[in-house]
């Protein structure tokens, strides 16, 4: 069997989605998305595919391998996004090259369904509490926003006062089996991460997403020592060269490795077990499309190690049928490949719906530019 043919094609509301068809007419589908660079990923795609084409596609690591070391310039956002996606087609194609779930394929259930959070928030504390509600009603036993506005690198106050009372909201709202999680987007500097969180300690969040920046892992176990709550990070993070220095300094409690840009499922199955050895928890990081989610429940399945996963598409305008959340649980997929079948008419809609799309500017009120 050989790769025939790869397309890379933008979709509603902003991802990427690769294609690749074999010789044999089976149809592998992956996740290359960098939000807000659309071409560039396209271009990357395109640019793999000069050394794909022809190729055996049941060699995923010796590809993930060329694909990677290949280039005298290696990794990176773009490089790594294109060959994530790509990675996925490939395990899609031979999940159902050998009628099997891409999980069986590397190891077998660790588990016998998977966990999943909602996102919840507001731009108020009755819309923070009202959005809790409505994710209990659903089934949902945990939920995750960011009650962080951008942040100077020490601010007032004002700022800790506005985090607490948000985070109080949700807090109220929710019963002791109902978790929060927080996601600070890398928001705050050091200082004022520390300074936040011990303001919000009591009010007992399962874990805080990006504190900081993630180039400095140093910083990131200064915040990780002097707090007691749980930290979480990893969504900007490629390969397991990036959450090396992240595990061996033990600055985390929870990786999160996006399927979408660590290295696909090749890589974060390496990261997970990476993660494993040092007693670290994986809950990969999913805000994108319904190829993702599915990628990222093969992974959820099988590594021991893994915690919750962040719901994110549930494929509804995409799949033929789509991912089931019932009671906070979603069931291991048993199809082959990634378990979920596109349906080629939704893909249509998805695909003339598209706009460029372009990641808003934020700015402090004295005109620098603020974290996102």
């Amino acid at each position: 069997m050989k790769i025939a043919k790869i397309d890379a094609f933008p979709v509603y509301p902003r991802s990427v989605f690769v294609r690749i068809e074999t010789d044999a007419g089976i149809i592998g589908w992956g996740e290359p998305s960098l939000e807000g660079h659309a071409e560039t990923q396209i271009t990357a795609v395109n640019e793999l595919a000069r050394y794909l084409i022809g190729k055996n596609p049941f060699e995923i690591e010796r590809h993930w391998q060329a694909m990677y070391r290949g280039d005298f310039y290696k990794g990176g956002p773009v490089l790594t996004s294109a060959i994530s996606g790509v990675d996925q087609a490939l395990w899609d194609i031979l999940g159902k090259a050998l009628e099997q779930p891409v999980h069986q394929l590397l190891g077998g259930r660790a588990r016998d369904k998977i966990k999943v959070y909602t996102g919840i928030g507001g731009s108020d504390d009755k819309q923070i509490a009202d959005s809790v509600q409505r994710a209990r009603e659903q089934g949902y036993r945990a939920g995750k926003w960011c009650p962080v506005d951008e942040t100077e690198i020490l601010d007032g106050m004002d700022v800790i006062n506005k985090v607490y009372n948000r985070v109080a909201a949700a807090r109220n709202a929710a019963s002791d089996d109902f978790d929060i999680l927080l996601d600070f987007h890398g928001r705050l500097a050091p200082a004022m991460a520390i300074s936040v969180i011990d303001a919000i300690t009591e009010l007992r969040p399962f874990f805080v997403e990006e504190p900081i920046p993630p180039e400095n892992v140093d910083a990131m176990v200064k915040v990780a020592r002097a707090v007691k709550v749980p930290i979480a990070t990893g969504e900007r993070l490629f390969t397991k060269f990036d959450f090396r220095a992240l595990l061996e300094k033990q600055a985390v409690a929870i990786v999160q490795p996006d399927l979408c840009h660590a290295g696909g499922i090749t890589e974060v199955k390496k990261i997970a077990s990476m993660a494993e050895a040092y007693y670290v928890g994986v809950c990969p990081h999913n805000p994108l499309h319904g190829l993702s989610t599915a990628a990222c429940l093969q992974i959820d399945a099988c590594s021991p190690n893994f915690v919750i996963q962040e719901r994110g598409s549930l494929g509804e305008d995409l799949f033929k049928d789509p991912i089931r959340v019932v009671d906070g649980f979603v069931e291991i997929p048993t199809r082959p490949g990634m378990g979920f079948e596109v349906d080629e008419d939704k893909l249509k809609v998805l695909r003339e719906k598209w706009e460029d799309w372009a990641t808003p500017r934020l700015w402090h009120e004295d005109g620098s530019v603020a974290d996102w």
